[in-house]
């Protein structure tokens, strides 16, 4: 299966793109197709997909296609259709000018000239000669308008060119009249439709032109993205710098980048220190800090030192490139909402000829003359907007995209821009997502010493550990500024600890189990973990010769804007769960800290899907995850959201990709997903109530009844201002802003009563334990895990040895059941744990 993007020319409405979407659905090995108004683009999924077939097919249906391209690119988001329009219609209102004043001038009292003055005849051949050369200056829309007809696919511009068309040869009709009855040419005259057949072209045209310079508006965001991107980039080759194309860059080539500029690619930092402006991407104003090893995006801009870098991605693979593929990709997917204008638009102009039709018939029966009849039926067709009904999605869609990408949200979709806002349940990953995915020292109680001297004396034997809660008591004395003291027999204690001589004193750190064959003051030590525990945190005792020194705990952080994020999910109406691997002691803390309200705890990844799932009986869930470990409950939520992605954005399971690490843009995502929606359905209420309203008015249904009477100039007008409307509509979304919080919402809460954190742990453990028929599984018991961060060790562990297909690790149980697709001994299996840091202390088949 295989996606590609083209670019259609020739479309001018709604039942444009409907027809160009039914020619290429026809091709052997289309599967999905998207066409976009508003972009002249057109998606197609498919498997082998043949360019020239689809091609072919979009030109039978009277259109032009051709696969889309990097150079290409810019080009299809350009407004450059306007200055085009704009000159047509500057011509079209030198020649109307004079047109208006011989047709219509005696009507305010302005004089015909000499030459014309009563000679009828020659006034009407001035007025068929003013009005041929404005239709041959418009002639684009007889060709699109014909050319529907010809290929049985009528559009927008058949209704003009119909509407001015039949004005026009209508108006010839009574001049050759006219001629053979000189008696009553005056009389003759004032029944022409000249005037009309022009200025019918005219106003469509400026209608046309307000309506491109609108869609050039709204892909604004896309085209400043583009702009971003440095035109130049400056590379050692050969030894010397030199500046070339950026590109002309290559991945491995060192680029360097000077203060003030833009970074030409994505790439490490590999000498050299600097903050970086990546608010581009990111939408976050605070430079970002970058030394040797630090990534760097394209389109980001250096701000104070002089760095040297190693090009990872560059053209259309970095993020920035990412990102504007996304918007563009979303604006050219079909919203579900706009599934009853798509059927509408496919069959609205037929039926619109024939109420046309209908009209002119009706009133020659009822008397009237061909006159009045055919300036009822020309009205009706010139009045009829397709294409309001065509961009009343798109555009919205384009411009929230454009919005959201801004501001670091991406929606992968129209489809996900959509579901985002109707979202009722926020499910939350733990790890990563509201906390910060790390240990980090939390609390520091100090039995015999002061609390720096403890940091101290505790950094000095983890400095050789690489234990994730080791690592975070060292960084903690870094950050504290306090120098370790010097360490010596350094010795690791698997699944218990460390311990060494420090200041000639024999030193050790650890769990519970390591500190009760250390020291008799196990009491105190047994009400901290107590106490502890209940919070979420997990302790570490040491014992300085026999002495119990001090407590410091650990814990996986909550990110500072998590509680805020959740408080705002609440006043927009949505309930917030929580599910995690995690122990039920440390998540529900967790929970209380932030306030989410429901709790599924100990449940590992490939049980995610399940409580998705489950949770989708109750409303429509939105699954918040950091897209490492989540991508099955991502994929089964109706919105799966990717926290904290930075620059890699193309995570395959999420629907809507968040740049930043926290959690506020959640509930921002949302906001923006219900504006765009209000603002599509505001669009969708113009287009029908516009079309509902306008056409009985054109057909002069109104006239027996109020005496309104529709000119056909004034029913063009109309037409040029309803799609107007809906496009202006739509750039409204620029303003509107995505972290204004609005009134809380009224919500009912849901009762999740199969979902409490016990059942479906109780649950998930017992799918553990069970063993499939059609794989084998061998169980391993483990010393040594005290928290999530050495479940994912020992994970990663055991997943990486040959022939294992998956490692269920049981933090509570102290075991991990691993599922392996050949023979593997337990041996291997017991060297990967003890590799790790722990013991596999047995092995079980």
């Amino acid at each position: 299966m295989e996606t590609k993007k083209y670019n259609v020319t020739g479309m001018s409405c709604a039942a444009c793109s409907a027809h160009v979407e039914k020619a290429t659905r026809n091709v052997k090995g289309v599967t999905e197709v998207n066409v976009s108004l508003l972009t002249n683009s057109m998606t197609v999924t498919g498997d082998a997909l043949n360019d020239e077939e689809i091609c072919s097919a979009v030109k039978a249906a009277g259109y032009g296609a051709f696969l889309a391209g990097q150079t290409e690119k810019k080009q299809s988001v350009s407004d450059g259709e306007t200055s085009l329009i704009l000159k047509r219609l500057i011509a079209s209102l030198i020649l109307l000018i004079p047109l208006m004043y011989i047709s219509m001038g005696h009507m305010v009292g302005l004089p015909l000239p000499s030459f014309l003055a009563g000679n009828p005849v020659a006034t009407a051949l001035c007025e068929m000669i003013l009005s041929a050369a404005v239709m041959i200056i418009n002639k684009k829309f007889f060709v699109n308008g014909f050319n529907g007809i010809i290929h049985l696919a009528p559009n927008m511009d058949t209704l003009v060119a119909l509407g001015s068309g039949i004005s026009f040869i209508y108006s010839v009709a009574v001049v050759f009249l006219m001629t053979s009855d000189t008696e009553h040419a005056g009389h003759l005259l004032h029944g022409l439709y000249f005037e009309s057949a022009a200025m019918i072209l005219a106003l469509i045209t400026v209608g046309k032109m307000l309506e491109a310079r609108s869609k050039g508006k709204t892909t604004d965001a896309i085209k400043r993205l583009m702009d971003l991107s440095p035109k130049t980039a400056h590379v050692i080759r050969n030894g010397e710098e030199t500046e070339i194309n950026s590109d002309e860059l290559v991945k491995g080539d060192i680029f360097t980048v000077r203060p003030g500029e833009s970074i030409p690619a994505d790439g490490i930092v590999t000498d050299g220190e600097s903050a970086v402006n990546e608010s581009a991407l990111t939408g976050e104003s605070i430079p970002v800090d970058k030394t040797v090893g630090s990534k760097v995006s394209a389109a980001t801009i250096n701000q104070n030192g002089y760095l040297v870098c190693e090009a990872t991605h560059v053209g259309s693979e970095t993020a920035l490139s990412r990102i504007i593929e996304l918007v563009e990709n979303a604006a050219s997917t079909k919203a579900p909402v706009a599934k009853l204008a798509d059927k509408v638009s496919a069959i609205f102009v037929p039926v619109v000829i024939a109420i046309a039709a209908v009209t002119l018939a009706v009133w020659l029966i009822v008397g009237k003359d061909i006159g009045f009849a055919l300036a009822r039926a020309v009205s009706v067709l010139v009045i009829s907007c397709p294409c309001a009904l065509g961009l009343a999605t798109p555009v919205a869609v384009m411009v929230g995209s454009g919005v959201g990408a801004k501001n670091g949200i991406l929606f992968k979709t129209a489809a996900s821009l959509e579901a985002t806002g109707k979202s009722q349940i926020a499910v939350f990953d733990k790890t990563g997502t509201v906390t910060q995915g790390r240990p980090d020292v939390t609390d520091v109680v100090s039995f015999l010493q002061n609390e720096d001297e403890l940091i101290k004396t505790a950094a000095a034997i983890e400095m050789k550990s690489e234990h994730p809660i080791a690592k975070a008591i060292v960084r903690y004395a870094e950050e504290k500024e306090l120098a370790p003291y010097d360490a010596s027999d350094f010795s690791a204690l698997p699944g218990h600890g460390v311990a060494g001589t420090v200041n000639g004193k024999s030193v050790c750190g650890g769990n519970l189990s390591l500190i009760k064959g250390k020291t008799d003051d196990t009491l105190s030590a047994e009400r901290y973990a107590s106490e502890l525990a209940n919070k979420g945190k997990t302790p570490v005792y040491f014992v300085c010769d026999g002495m119990l020194a001090g407590v410091i705990a650990v814990a996986d952080a909550v990110k500072s804007d998590s509680a805020d994020a959740v408080m705002q999910l609440k006043e927009l109406g949505i309930q917030t769960v929580m599910l995690t691997g995690d122990n039920k002691a440390t998540a529900l803390a967790t929970a209380e800290t932030i306030g989410i309200e429901n709790v599924v705890a100990e449940v590992l990844p490939d049980g995610k899907e399940e409580v998705i799932r489950k949770l989708g009986q109750y409303g429509k869930v939105a699954m918040i995850g950091d897209g490492i470990n989540d991508a099955p409950a991502l994929t089964r939520a109706d919105t799966g959201i990717a926290v904290g992605a930075g620059t890699d954005i193309a995570t395959d399971a999420a629907d809507v990709v968040l740049v930043r690490a926290g959690i506020s843009d959640v509930p921002a995502a949302i906001r923006l997903s219900r504006q765009v929606l209000k603002n599509i359905k505001e669009n969708l209420f113009w287009a029908f109530f516009y079309n509902v309203l306008c056409i009985p008015l054109a057909a002069g249904v109104f006239i027996p009844v109020a005496g309104i009477e529709l000119n056909p100039m004034f029913g063009a007008a109309a037409m040029s201002l309803s799609s107007i409307f809906v496009v202006t509509n739509a750039l409204r979304l620029n303003f509107f802003d995505i972290k204004k919080r609005g009134k809380p919402v009224k919500r009912k809460t849901v009762s999740i009563p199969d979902l409490t954190e016990t059942e479906t742990s109780d649950k998930h453990n017992e799918t553990i334990q069970k063993t499939e028929d059609t794989k084998m599984k061998k169980t391993v018991y483990i010393e040594g895990m005290m928290c999530q961060h050495c479940v994912a060790h020992v994970k990663k562990a055991l997943e990486g040895v040959d022939g294992v297909k998956e490692a269920a690790v049981d933090l509570e149980g102290k075991k991990a059941v691993v599922t392996i697709e050949k023979d593997v001994d337990g041996k291997t299996l017991k060297e990967a744990v003890d590799e790790a840091g722990y013991k596999a202390v047995k092995i079980e088949d």
